[in-house]
């Protein structure tokens, strides 16, 4: 009975393998110079990492649903006292696999028009990578909200936790196994007036800030009442740790 529930996990890990295996080659073709907005293959490549995305997002629902019954029976037959359970639904909340609610923001970042010109006098034109999203305008807005106190933080619909990593190919962005276009949203809850003072400060965000006056990049930020982070749902194996030094 376990290896039948346990199997639609493992094949939502194959699944994010084959779609990693997929995201290293359009890697590999982009940094050859290839041109990801016109060329015929890789738009071919984008449409079956779109289906692989979905099919993915499946696979986590299913296997979630497992997890949960999984769990449900693990806790009612492993012994556990009434302080030990409680024990272990702190940790898991700090771990990002609870739901998390409260005050808090919600920052869309979003690519200029492809036709954009400087709105600045005397800037140049901007370069076709002056007018997107990159992986570390995402990750700056991440990392500032961490800093600023935030107890939760979900990029898009996904809830992000200690091995979340934001990974951006081309112009579409790869979260643990599934892909998403911009605009792009990363919600946080947390004191609002912290949040967005860890924004203000961040030299990564000022930097982007610059781009947005200069060329249109979308830049919003939003207070949010009462808003619910859902608790992550896929795997935590940790499957390779580095000691910091």
């Amino acid at each position: 009975m376990t290896r039948s529930l346990i199997r639609p996990a493992r094949l939502a890990a194959i699944g994010v393998f084959a779609l990693a295996g997929l995201i290293f080659w359009v890697s590999f073709n982009t940094a050859q110079g290839t041109n990801i907005r016109s060329d015929d293959s890789m738009l071919r490549l984008s449409d079956l990492i779109q289906d692989r995305s979905r099919d993915n997002a499946q696979l986590d629902s299913s296997a979630a649903a497992l997890r949960r019954q999984i769990d449900a029976l693990a806790q009612r037959d492993d012994g556990s006292t009434a302080a030990q359970k409680r024990r272990l639904g702190s940790l898991e909340k700090h771990a990002g696999l609870k739901k998390v609610s409260g005050d808090g923001l919600a920052v869309t970042l979003d690519d200029a028009p492809t036709n954009a010109t400087a709105k600045v006098p005397g800037l140049p034109d901007p370069e076709p990578n002056d007018l997107v999203i990159h992986q570390q305008d995402l990750q700056a807005v991440v990392n500032a909200l961490w800093k600023g106190g935030a107890k939760g933080i979900k990029v898009m619909d996904q809830r992000l936790i200690s091995t979340s990593a934001v990974r951006c190919v081309g112009n579409t962005l790869i979260l643990q196994g599934r892909v998403y276009s911009p605009p792009y949203t990363v919600t946080a809850v947390g004191d609002r007036g912290k949040l967005r003072t860890a924004l203000d400060k961040a030299p990564a965000i000022r930097n982007y800030l610059e781009y947005v006056d200069a060329y249109g990049l979308g830049w919003k930020v939003e207070e949010k009442n009462a808003v619910t982070l859902p608790g992550y749902s896929g795997t935590v194996d940790l499957r390779q740790a580095k000691p910091v030094e």
